[in-house]
């Protein structure tokens, strides 16, 4: 799911010339919607009341946190918006401990804060504070938020669909943000085919993807996990996007996998942040 996710880095910074952010993520994620009712029309029906709710409230977080983190695009670099948005490796553990009331090791801590400093090697050429950065940081809290609801939430029988019930409210909360000024479509084939492709692969497959997996993994693994991503768009970018490969990229890339190894070296107890799964 993180390596899809990165490789669609590239893709975007091209589409995006021709197609603003937010028409993108509308289009995007309404497709996705589409083709995952398409596939299972029953499984939303298949949840029960709260599971429902719970959905609805992921999906939520995780449709605003797109739109600020847009928003927050337009006023600060991309490499810092991107460290930034990283945060949600500090925050999701740290939200875990209030919330789901778990305990997180050493170890665990010492993979977050290596994350950390792996994503800030990788991205960042200076960082200032400003507006752009500060709406920055709540999309990182909010992600986080979602990490935390997903492992708190999801079980595996219910995944699909809390997924497809997810997308769809990100898709709806893409379209009221963007439909004021209406919603510019891709004007070529090359275009709707790499929508498709963040449609599909990217959207609908890696939030089901997600989902089902934080039903087995704590939150701060995944998380942590999930700090590959700008590890695999930078890899992409060299490999299909004809970037160069610097030191940075792979001191930064290696600090990443560093951690993502570490934290698998945990043992598996509630302890260390384990899925604890809760009813609201």
């Amino acid at each position: 799911m993180t390596a899809c996710w990165g490789s669609t880095f590239f893709l975007i910074k091209d589409l995006l010339d021709r197609v603003p952010t937010l028409d993108f993520l509308a289009v995007r994620f309404a497709i996705a919607a589409a083709a995952m009712l398409l596939v299972a029309p029953r499984a939303v029906a298949r949840l029960s009341p709260a599971v429902r709710r719970h959905a609805v409230v992921l999906g939520g977080l995780y449709g605003v946190a797109q739109i600020l983190q847009t928003a927050g695009l337009a006023h600060t670099p991309a490499s810092v918006s991107g460290f930034i948005t990283g945060m949600y490796v500090v925050c999701t553990p740290l939200f875990a401990a209030v919330i789901l009331r778990t305990r997180i090791g050493l170890l665990t801590w010492a993979a977050v804060l290596l994350a950390t400093a792996g994503l800030g090697v990788l991205t960042l050429s200076g960082l200032s504070l400003g507006y752009g950065e500060a709406i920055t940081l709540v999309a990182a809290m909010l992600y986080a938020l979602h990490i935390v609801g997903l492992g708190a939430w999801s079980t595996p029988q219910d995944a699909l669909g809390m997924s497809i019930l997810q997308v769809i409210v990100i898709a709806v909360i893409c379209l009221v943000a963007t439909a004021p000024d209406g919603v510019v479509l891709p004007d070529n084939g090359r275009d709707w085919l790499s929508v498709l492709y963040m449609a599909i692969f990217a959207g609908a497959l890696a939030l089901f993807g997600q989902t089902w997996a934080q039903s087995h993994l704590s939150p701060t693994r995944s998380a942590i996990i999930m700090s590959m991503e700008p590890v695999f768009a930078a890899g992409f970018a060299v490999a299909l996007g004809g970037e160069g490969v610097t030191s940075r990229l792979l001191i930064g890339g290696a600090m990443v996998l560093a951690a993502m190894v570490l934290v698998e070296l945990v043992p598996r107890r509630h302890i260390e942040g384990e899925v604890t799964h809760i009813a609201v």
